[in-house]
């Protein structure tokens, strides 16, 4: 009897243990799978590649753990309802709090607040033109807008997904949160992995709508900006964004505040936390509870594939609409403008300028035009936010 009653005892451990192993995981596991692949692709473009790996590689890793068959559960918790919807889950694990400043639309403006003390606004104090290619450069986001609703998105999902084309990724959590929480993962990993391909995306199309003499222009030195302007700018920008489009202010507002810190020179040590401690946080934090939202039973979709082919339009759509705005301006200042500057105009800062520079000096190497490109570029930052604060309004 008690040898029998060991043998029972010793069946039901390993039945339990044996259940709650992820490999007795049934269903669509398959999918988690797939996703761990992903995952790992995600990894080697982010390590091997250096891809923007400040997100990418917390992203990925944020959606390898969820993906692990049965990790869910303890991980993130457990759903009370069909719908998954994240208020009603209970035994709530680790990735559910970290979401929360996802769900609450908390990390986006945190990662503006580091941005704006990184960021001289300078070449675009010296250069205010720089706000028109900034402007053309969101071409891409209403592009892509119109393009999603015609292949069947609602318009408050086309309007997520448009955002894309921003070349902004804090933006465009943000707004997906705002307007269709559903697509955050995909727009998010869409939008970051597009941002490291900005090289390989932008040159072919920088080459194709320039020529070598436009490429060959030299810009004059920008003028020198004093600080006084500096310390202005960011609460005029404020004040005046404020009072026209209130929508944009939770990101925008952020970004002007953490330049204040930068240019005031009085807070060195809240801008210096801002740049550094602060960020760096925040962008483990969001990098791994995004991750964590692309489930294989929700990524693995054909709307998926449909979101990813419409970001991709967008930020071809995005260069284009810098360059033709920049060859505009070159035509109207009689060659005064280089237009390969017009491809910074995305917000995908200082990347997106660092390529204007490398394209230039492969037509002259002694042609520099990174300073001159930061001006659009940081107009890219702002214009994708005022975009945004459209969308949001509008929708």
């Amino acid at each position: 009897m008690q040898s029998s009653l060991i043998a029972l005892n010793i069946g039901e451990i390993f039945s339990k243990l044996w259940s709650s192993m992820g490999i007795s995981q049934g269903g669509d596991v398959w999918k988690n799978y797939i996703m761990l692949v992903i995952a790992c692709v995600l990894f080697f473009l982010a390590i091997f590649k250096k891809a923007e790996p400040m997100l990418l590689l917390p992203i990925a890793f944020g959606m390898f753990l969820i993906n692990i068959p049965g990790a869910e559960k303890i991980l993130w918790g457990t759903y009370t309802d069909e719908a998954h919807t994240y208020d009603l889950v209970t035994n709530r694990g680790l990735l559910w709090y970290l979401y929360y400043g996802v769900d609450k639309v908390i990390y986006p403006p945190l990662i503006f607040l580091g941005i704006g003390a990184m960021t001289d606004f300078g070449p675009l104090i010296a250069n205010p033109k720089s706000m028109l290619i900034g402007a053309g450069a969101q071409l891409g986001i209403f592009i892509a807008l119109f393009g999603a609703i015609a292949i069947g998105f609602t318009g408050a999902e086309a309007a997520a997904i448009a955002i894309i084309g921003g070349a902004d990724g804090p933006t465009a959590i943000y707004v997906a949160k705002m307007l269709s929480e559903n697509l955050v993962p995909t727009i998010a990993i869409a939008a970051y992995s597009y941002m490291a391909l900005i090289p390989f995306i932008q040159k072919p199309v920088m080459r194709l709508l320039t020529t070598k003499k436009e490429r060959s222009i030299r810009m004059k030195p920008l003028r020198r900006v004093s600080k006084v302007e500096k310390i202005m700018f960011p609460i005029i920008v404020t004040l005046v964004v404020g009072l026209l489009l209130p929508d944009a202010i939770p990101l925008l507002g952020m970004l002007m505040l953490g330049n204040l810190f930068r240019e005031s020179g009085v807070v060195e040590r809240l801008s210096s936390q801002a740049q550094n401690g602060l960020i760096n946080t925040v962008t483990i934090l969001l990098g791994v509870a995004v991750g964590c939202k692309a489930k294989g039973d929700i990524f693995l979709s054909v709307q998926t594939l449909g979101i990813m082919a419409i970001g991709i339009l967008a930020f071809y759509c995005g260069t284009i609409g810098g360059i033709l705005t920049a060859k505009l301006m070159c035509k109207i200042t009689k060659g005064k403008i280089n237009p390969l500057i017009g491809s910074a105009g995305v917000s995908a800062v200082p990347m997106a300028a660092r390529i204007s520079e490398d394209v230039g000096r492969e037509t002259d190497p002694s042609n520099h035009l990174l300073m001159h490109a930061m001006g659009p570029n940081v107009a890219g930052v702002i214009g994708s936010a005022l975009a945004a604060g459209i969308l949001l309004a509008i929708f």
